[in-house]
């Protein structure tokens, strides 16, 4: 972890079990993440999903009452082993399953551990596919009747449902000082859905989630990973060893950090807007960011799959102008990356801005393809920027010359260190050999897999075309976001 930091900067969170009943190893896992990573440690967190111990037979009864005291049993351990961190722990981890956060806040966990605390946070998941993939004896839910509420901006899998029981601990965390962190969330516990977890909806999705953390105050959240047998992994490594190239699968959910952290940029003070756009049509929610009170960047989803181009928005942005009594202030032009797929379940080959990580199984960890940023005029003489947004996809609209997602910084790759296999490591293009049986003309049987697929289209015929919206310097103040 140490090592990766050092290349890459990456920041880390590390995890002190409650069910481990040693204390000395407990106290180790805090101490010797904090004196490996230093700087790099973000929080210590405290006990994972306490509401779930009793659930889970872990204790005979647990409430938030025995989690207060766990924790506070931590706290004191850790001050008379004088260990370092005692002001990066995180808590209280919940599930939000069997208890709610408001239980937790009115033990007065947060004023009784004040100085301890990093991070208040939550966990969550919008649906689970637990009975399918480990044969619980509950209902098995069917991918393709769900993925229609994923694929909204208010649907009852949205990241803005998720986050409606959460609102209350977001103020209440800013009215005690603190930051609410979302510690784990994916598109369904239990490792995701085939259909919905790799396609590019939930790309869609992720991003649309994430605005809505920022909007409605999270620090931030993480995406769960899990090993080979899931759907949901933002990025899972090679069957075997890491010793060819291009056996990386790079997942939706990845996209969606890319598009958010380079949408949100690295200012670490953007102001993000839920804009209501399009009279608040649920299939094409629109974002403003700002930086010091000016709108800088937009962000528009189209969620709809249309291959006739009749479900294409257009989003018709002004800055200033006489509508809200200032000086029109639109730029010349604007520059645009989009987020593309042919449609909603589409796995695989996305491309951000013209680059894509390829398909399953084809990816060294590196975007392949020529960047393609367009460029859009706008008309001085109304003062509008017009704007297409495909159905479906993602649009990242530059209202300032500013066009990067690195704030400037100079981007590295870095080559692999430890190689465990040696020979018969020549390799040939994938396309070649898929349309190739060899031997001469002899019948030997195809080299390439069967595939199964199920594709769910969502359309809405004769979607409003048009969206237009008035970006006014002081929109967001009056916000309250």
């Amino acid at each position: 972890m140490a090592n990766i930091s050092a290349l890459v900067n990456v920041h880390w969170f590390v995890g002190v079990p409650f069910l481990i009943p040693d204390t000395a190893t407990r106290l180790a896992i805090a101490d010797k993440g904090y004196k490996i990573l230093g700087d790099h440690l973000m929080g210590i967190q405290i006990g994972n999903e306490p509401d779930l111990y009793q659930r889970h037979q872990h204790f005979t009864t647990y409430g938030p009452y025995d989690y207060f005291g766990d924790f506070g049993a931590y706290v004191q351990a850790m001050a008379n082993a004088n260990l370092p961190g005692q002001n990066l722990l995180v808590g209280p981890n919940l599930a939000n399953a069997d208890w709610t956060t408001e239980q937790v806040w009115d033990t007065g966990f947060v004023s009784t551990y004040n100085q301890n605390l990093a991070f208040l946070s939550v966990e969550n998941y919008p649906t689970d596919n637990c009975a399918a993939q480990f044969n619980t004896g509950g209902t098995i839910q069917d991918p393709q009747a769900i993925f229609p509420n994923f694929l909204s901006h208010t649907a009852q899998y949205s990241g803005h449902s998720i986050l409606q029981k959460f609102l209350n601990s977001t103020n209440f965390a800013m009215q005690n000082g603190k930051r609410l962190y979302m510690m784990e969330t994916n598109t369904g516990s239990c490792g995701g859905f085939a259909g919905i977890s790799d396609a590019f909806g939930s790309a869609l999705w992720g991003v649309d989630y994430a605005f809505q953390m920022a909007f409605n105050n999270f620090a931030g959240g993480m995406i769960h990973v899990g090993g080979q047998n899931v759907f949901y992994n933002p990025f899972t490594p090679p069957p075997t060893n890491q010793s060819t190239f291009h056996q990386w699968t790079v997942g939706p959910t990845y996209y969606s950090a890319l598009v958010a952290a380079e949408s949100i940029g690295p200012s670490n003070g953007t102001q993000v807007l839920d804009l209501g756009a399009n009279g608040a049509n649920d299939f094409t929610p629109c974002y403003g960011f700002y930086e010091n009170g000016a709108p800088v960047r937009v962000g528009c989803i189209n969620y709809v799959t249309d291959p006739t181009g009749a479900s294409d928005l257009k989003v018709q942005i002004a800055i200033g102008g006489s509508g809200i009594g200032q000086p029109n202030q639109s730029p010349g032009s604007v520059k645009v990356k989009y987020l593309l797929a042919s449609s909603v379940s589409q796995k695989g080959n996305f491309t951000w801005a013209g680059q894509t990580f390829g398909d399953n199984f084809a990816s060294d960890g590196r975007p392949i393809g020529d960047i393609n940023i367009t460029t859009i005029p706008c008309d001085s003489g109304t003062n509008l920027c017009t704007i297409p947004v495909p159905a479906p996809s993602y649009a990242l609209i530059y209202l300032t010359d500013t066009v990067s997602e690195s704030g400037g910084a100079a981007t590295q790759t870095f080559s692999t260190t430890v190689q465990t296999r040696f020979r018969n490591t020549a390799t040939i293009d994938q396309a070649v050999l898929a349309t190739s049986n060899g031997g001469y003309g002899k019948k030997l049987g195809s080299t390439s897999a069967g595939s199964s697929s199920a594709a769910v289209s969502v359309r809405t015929p004769a979607l409003v075309q048009l969206v237009s919206l008035v970006l006014g310097v002081g929109v967001v103040l009056g916000a309250g976001r």
